[in-house]
């Protein structure tokens, strides 16, 4: 008897998406409010997680990064959260310029009135332990105290506080989002406003997929002046990664073809070593620009201002944020649902909806993201060059 293959977080969250547009048209009354108590009971329980998230990913990703020393360290971080910033502020001043000539305003003002239509059954407060700016702020002050003082014992309690929310996010929410989102769409379905909502879907993923080309250009393009070599040919060599982490959907699956295409760029082998694994976990350019683009183009498609100075403090909050993406599929947004909720200001059905958009195209953004490694670990190979060499 064959193994049956597992179906991926993707192939799971767009079976529930067409599935629940399905169903949402012939599901009776009592089984639409009986997913939207779920929903109910589901984004309070991810409010509530959200601080516990940020605060343990932060804590022990900033006291990991801080407690290795030197100048390379000091220029990759700071290389690789610029690509991110920069690919924020791309996704925004395209998205200003793009978006309002693809999305309608109000054209996905269902999101609230579902909400509305249907209403469950009951809801569970919970309230969270502390907020969101609250974890951010200890979780720095923590994660630099852990670094400086090289604390084990906190820095022990802290990991497995992390690995504890890490087994959360990877078994238990991301499990349950597909129900989630088949919950959201059906309710959707029922109310009979999907259709303006798959169309936004389906312009907003065609643009994200052009800008995704756009950044890996530019970021090789600037390695290229600055290493005066053929970005292209560069790029061309990272293909292998690229392709790779489209298929795992993992930048930490990735490391050993990254290396060894970086390599084959002619990066030293100790500039590789290092720079690949680190920018593994703090170099997400390419998921940054996904969720800049998402939450713009449904700002729009709302009629919500967009101010630049909004999304700097966003962009900027972002750009930290994702050091501490979890390494499971969907991490990322996960991670970003604080700042997303937070600063945007984004309720439990819009961020249903940017869950949906993002891992809809979330193979695409880790490839990406290692695709621009090999970009970084040219340009710090390359600077560290000019600093040891003679005068």
């Amino acid at each position: 008897m064959s193994k049956i293959p597992r179906i991926g977080l993707l192939g799971r969250i767009l079976i529930a998406i067409v599935l629940g547009i399905g169903a949402g048209h012939i599901m009776p009354l009592f089984l639409v409010r009986l997913l939207v108590t779920f929903n109910s009971v589901f984004s309070e329980f991810l409010s509530f997680t959200i601080p516990l998230i940020i605060f343990a990913l932060v804590a022990s990703a900033i006291s990991d990064v801080g407690r290795k020393a030197g100048r390379m360290l000091l220029l990759t971080t700071g290389i690789a959260y610029g690509s991110t910033v920069f690919a924020g502020y791309l996704a925004y001043f395209t998205g200003i310029s793009v978006f309002p000539r693809l999305l309608e305003a109000n054209s996905t003002e269902s999101l609230s009135a579902t909400a509305e239509g249907v209403a469950p059954y009951f809801t569970i407060q919970m309230p969270a332990v502390f907020g969101v700016m609250t974890a951010l702020i200890l979780a720095f002050i923590l994660g630099l105290g852990m670094a400086h003082l090289d604390s084990r014992g906190l820095k022990s309690g802290i990991d497995e506080l992390k690995e504890i929310i890490s087994r959360l996010i990877g078994g238990v929410i991301i499990p349950l989002l597909p129900i989630y989102i088949f919950g959201i769409f059906s309710s959707m379905a029922y109310t009979g406003e999907v259709a303006s909502t798959i169309e936004v879907f389906i312009r907003i993923i065609g643009v994200i997929f052009l800008l995704h080309i756009i950044l890996l250009l530019l970021q090789f393009g600037i390695a290229g002046i600055i290493c005066k070599r053929n970005p292209l040919s560069m790029l061309r060599n990272m293909m292998p990664a690229y392709f790779t982490a489209l298929g795992t959907c993992s930048s930490a699956a990735t490391i050993p073809v990254t290396l060894k295409q970086t390599q084959l760029n002619g990066v030293s082998s100790e500039v590789a070593g290092f720079t690949v694994p680190l920018c593994a976990t703090i170099h997400l350019s390419g998921s940054t620009l996904k969720i800049v683009s998402c939450a713009l183009a449904l700002m729009i498609a709302r009629g919500i201002p967009q101010d630049l100075g909004l999304f700097t403090e966003f962009i900027l909050m972002l750009g930290v944020t994702m050091i501490a993406a979890p390494g499971v599929p969907g991490g990322a947004i996960m991670a970003a649902l604080a700042i997303i909720q937070s600063i945007l200001g984004f309720d439990a059905e819009q961020q249903a909806l940017m869950i949906s958009l993002y891992i809809t195209m979330d193979n695409f953004g880790t490839a990406c993201n290692v695709t621009g490694d090999g970009a970084i670990a040219q340009v710090v190979d390359q600077l560290n060059k000019r600093e040891i060499s003679p005068a």
